[in-house]
């Protein structure tokens, strides 16, 4: 009888040192969460801003564009009627 209760204290204490245990391991993975979801913001938030650089690029290509083909417009002498061709 006595070694079945000193039996099963040990296995309590056993169960209250891995409860214990296990409470650790969850606050610890709790705050590597909470630390791996603020990295992910913050990597959400650069790819954000790399994008809408890359559009005003874009935006800015096409609008250096335009204004090399006008001012290559302007250079250009008037064309020719039909009559002055022949």
């Amino acid at each position: 009888m006595l070694k079945q209760l000193l039996e099963y204290v040990q296995r309590l204490l056993l169960l209250a040192h891995e409860t214990k245990q296990n409470r650790d391991d969850i606050e610890e993975l709790q705050e590597r969460v909470a630390d791996l979801t603020e990295k992910v913001q913050i990597l959400a938030a650069g790819i954000e801003r790399i994008g809408e650089r890359e559009r005003l690029e874009r935006e800015k290509n096409l609008l250096q564009l335009e204004n090399a083909i006008l001012r290559l417009e302007r250079r250009l002498p008037p064309a020719k009627s039909p009559k002055e061709r022949n």
